[in-house]
């Protein structure tokens, strides 16, 4: 049976049977399955769950709540309840109505929805968790059929903006990468025998680790051009850069100043093109920010995030994110340096039909108040060198330093995009400290952007 369970579907099973021992069962049931579905908020059914408005949390202490203790015994050889049987048998059903092989988290949730008399059933019901509206998200979200080359709804795309993304495009690309970053092989070959080219203006540590190494892992491979190889605009024009490019490869990442150039690149080259930074906007950057706040908050309509700084291009792609999934956003920066305009126009545009809130304010201790999660980002970014020393001055107000996190939510959370400027917008104690998820964002850019890549290429 185990053989066509994923390797996340067999470890939720292994977790219901360690939740059944910590709570004196002697078996395996339907809230002990629900309590292994939610052990790690990053599953696709977890982040379904968040997608809906559920609270993980206000479901484990359901559960808590409403199970009597026993004696209990070891997990280890904990047998299933004949309604925890049921629930993989509908689980099988729901896969095959999905025409998949393979059981993952989403049809163990919908199987728990199913089974109507276990008590995991009643709690979901309770919590707003309807079994079309269930089944729906899964089709959107699974990730072996949004990976398949048959799925078209990215396939082929563009991302140069956030702009470029629905709200369920963006939820599915968090649960490719999650399934991604928790599968136990190193390569999956969605990608097999396809060709990145990257182009880079500027220097870059993340993003070209991230997308090289992440071709390898989807069994393609990349091919890094540095300046001196195209020297786009000069030596070569951007159209014939692109029309030349679309004869060999299968997908260009550019990172470049302007972002008119990732715009031409896309518009001559028949082929998909990924903006890994540009002067506007940073979407990669902000789609590994939220998933690590997914992974680290949950709902994230529940979410506060505080950015402080430079309104630069990664907090005009956040603040587009931001709207588009119903988060809370204020960007607290010195008078002069707010984000585009038309960005937070555009931000509150969407916002209004998500219930996000878009704030842009001068005074950084106002804007972290009741805020669960603080971002900053360099204040002088490449190519404003020149303004270096006058920055430093107007933005001294403005470093995300234990004083200014005190000021913000009991439970919040440090993000920084880097390569950080340790003293200037951010100190070591903050980003070294406790509450810093910097290093783990760093690492969710490899998974966003291999779920990217697969589902464009």
């Amino acid at each position: 049976m185990w053989q066509r369970f994923t390797e996340m579907a067999r470890r939720v099973i292994f977790f219901a049977q360690e939740e059944a021992a910590k709570l004196g069962e002697n078996h395996v049931s339907t809230e002990h399955m629900l309590l292994g579905l939610i052990r790690e908020d990053d599953t696709v059914a977890a982040l379904m769950l968040q997608h809906m408005g559920v609270s993980l949390k206000k479901i484990r202490e359901e559960v808590e709540r409403r199970v009597t203790r026993g004696e209990g015994r070891s997990g280890d050889d904990m047998q299933l309840a004949p309604r925890a049987k049921r629930v993989i048998d509908l689980a099988y059903d729901e896969a095959r109505q999905l025409n998949n092989n393979y059981i993952g988290t989403e049809h163990l949730l919908l199987g728990l929805v199913r089974e109507q008399n276990g008590l995991a059933a009643q709690i979901l019901t309770e919590l707003g968790v309807d079994l079309e509206k269930t089944r729906q998200m899964a089709e959107q979200l699974q990730d072996r059929k949004v990976t398949k080359p048959q799925d078209d709804s990215l396939r082929g795309r563009d991302l140069l903006s956030i702009k470029d993304l629905s709200a369920e495009e963006i939820f599915k690309i968090f649960a490719v990468a999650a399934e991604l970053k928790s599968e136990d092989r190193l390569v999956n070959p969605l990608l097999e025998g396809k060709t990145l080219a990257m182009i880079f203006e500027k220097q870059s540590l993340r993003t070209r680790v991230t997308f090289e190494t992440g071709m390898t892992q989807l069994g393609g491979h990349a091919i890094y051009l540095q300046p001196a190889d195209i020297a786009l605009g000069t030596r070569e024009s951007v159209p014939d850069a692109a029309r030349n490019l679309e004869r060999w490869v299968q997908g260009i990442m550019a990172r470049v100043f302007a972002h008119q150039t990732v715009v031409d690149l896309a518009k001559y080259a028949n082929i998909p093109v990924i903006n890994g930074l540009s002067d506007a906007e940073h979407p990669c950057q902000a789609l590994a920010d939220f998933m690590t706040i997914l992974e680290k908050k949950g709902d994230l309509t529940k979410v506060k995030l505080a950015y402080i700084g430079d309104g630069c291009n990664t907090c005009n792609s956040l603040m587009l994110l931001a709207a588009k999934v119903g988060a809370t956003m204020t960007v607290g920066c010195p008078e002069g340096y707010e984000p585009d305009t038309a960005m937070v126009t555009t931000a509150r545009r969407d916002a209004k039909e998500t219930g996000a809130t878009i704030s842009v304010m001068n005074d950084p201790y106002k804007a972290v108040e009741g805020a669960n999660v603080i971002y900053t980002d360099t204040w002088v970014s490449m190519g404003l060198e020149a303004e270096k020393e006058a920055r430093l001055k107007v933005f001294e107000p403005y470093q995300v330093n234990q004083a200014l996190v005190d000021a913000a939510a009991e439970d919040v959370i440090i993000l920084h995009c880097m390569p950080a400027k340790r003293g200037e917008e951010i100190t070591d104690e903050v980003l070294d400290g406790p509450k810093s998820a910097a290093f783990d964002e760093a690492e969710n850019r490899l998974h966003v952007q291999k779920a990217i890549m697969a589902l464009t290429m």
